[in-house]
C-alpha cells in the first residue's frame, strides 16, 4: 500500500502531472500500462503497480499488502528527511562507506532535488531521465533512467567520471518490496554465496541452500546472479548490471522511527548494489551503470 494521501493524488490522475506531495515534487502516471510514482526528491521511484495487476485488484482480499511492487512507509518523515520505500539511490557511496567516514547515511543522492529533463512514451510504456538540480560531488556526475512498462520495471543509476583523478565508487538501488509478510519470504538466486552478515560484525560466511526470512537479516551477498522473491502470494524476478554485491535487509522488530510495527512486516529489501566487496575505481572519462530489473517470474 502507498499512504492515503498519496493514492488519492494518483486515482484524480489520468495520464500524467507533476503534483506536490509532502512539501515535494511528485510525477505521477496512470496509464494503459499500470501506475508509477517518481519523487524528484531523490529521483525515487515510490510505487510501481502494471495494469495486469491492477487489473486484479477488485479481486484481491482488502487486507492483502500486494497493491503495488514496491512498499512505502505510511508515515514518511517531513522535508529534509529522505522518503522511507520505492528504490531510493544510494551514491556516491553505500551505508556509512563515505571517503572520510563523516558523510550522511548513503550519500547526498537520496535526499537531493532533482529535475525531469526528459519524458520518451513508446507504444508499450515510458521511460525517465533525471539529473540532479546541484553538483553532487567534485569529479562524479549522476544521472537516473527510469522505464517502466505492463511487464517490468528498470532502474538505472549512471555515473560519469568527468574529473581529473580516480575515484573509488560505491552505491545501491535500496529496492524496498511490498511482500504479503516477511516472515513469509523465501528466496532464490544466493544458494553457495559467499557473504558479510552486517548484524554479527561483518563476519563472513557462506549461504547453506536458498535463504528464508525468519527474523532479522542484513546481509551483502557476493552475488551477480538473479534472484526470485517468492512471499507465498506472488514470485518477483530481481535481476541486475553492474553489481557484484546484493543486499538483504529486514530489521524484524527493530523497526527505524518513522515505520509503524503494522507496516513493517511488508516489506523486504533486495538491492542491486557495489559495496566494500566490489567498489568500483572509475578513472576520468569512465561511466558506471548500476541497474534494477523487476519483474513477475511468469513474464516472458
Amino acid at each position: 500500500m502507498i499512504p492515503s494521501s498519496l493514492r488519492q493524488l494518483l486515482d484524480a490522475t489520468q495520464g500524467q502531472r507533476l503534483e506536490t506531495w509532502q512539501g515535494r515534487q511528485v510525477w505521477l502516471a496512470r496509464e494503459s500500462w499500470g501506475e508509477l510514482v517518481v519523487s524528484l526528491q531523490g529521483a525515487q521511484v515510490l510505487h510501481f503497480l502494471p495494469a495486469p495487476e491492477a487489473e486484479r485488484l477488485p479481486e484481491v482480499d482488502a487486507a492483502s499488502a500486494l497493491q503495488g511492487w514496491l512498499w512505502m512507509t505510511p508515515t514518511p518523515q517531513p522535508l529534509p528527511g529522505a522518503i522511507r520505500g520505492g528504490i531510493p539511490l544510494c551514491w556516491p557511496w553505500f551505508a556509512n562507506e563515505s571517503p572520510d567516514g563523516q558523510g550522511e547515511m548513503h550519500g547526498p543522492a537520496r535526499k537531493a532535488q532533482w529535475r525531469l529533463d526528459a519524458t520518451d512514451e513508446h507504444e508499450d510504456g515510458i521511460e525517465l531521465h533525471l539529473f540532479p538540480e546541484t553538483r553532487l560531488h567534485e569529479q562524479l556526475i549522476p544521472r537516473a533512467v527510469i522505464q517502466a512498462n505492463a511487464q517490468r520495471l528498470h532502474v538505472e543509476l549512471i555515473t560519469e567520471h568527468r574529473g581529473t583523478t580516480p575515484v573509488k565508487l560505491t552505491a545501491a538501488l535500496h529496492t524496498y518490496l511490498q511482500v504479503s509478510h516477511a516472515h513469509r519470504c523465501n528466496l532464490e538466486g544466493l544458494a553457495g554465496a559467499r557473504y558479510l552478515d552486517k548484524l554479527e560484525g561483518f563476519a563472513e560466511g557462506v549461504q547453506q541452500g536458498e535463504p528464508g526470512i525468519r527474523g532479522a537479516i542484513d546481509r551483502i551477498y557476493q552475488s551477480n546472479h538473479e534472484v526470485v522473491l517468492d512471499d507465498g502470494e506472488r514470485r518477483l524476478r530481481i535481476a541486475k548490471q553492474g553489481s557484484d554485491s546484493t543486499v538483504v535487509w529486514h530489521p524484524d522488530q527493530e523497526l527505524p522511527p518513522d515505520t509503524p510495527a503494522e507496516a513493517g512486516h511488508h516489506f523486504l529489501c533486495i538491492e542491486a548494489a557495489c559495496t566494500r566487496l566490489d567498489p568500483v575505481w572509475l578513472v576520468p572519462g569512465a561511466q558506471h551503470l548500476l541497474a534494477t530489473i523487476i519483474s513477475r517470474e511468469d513474464t516472458p
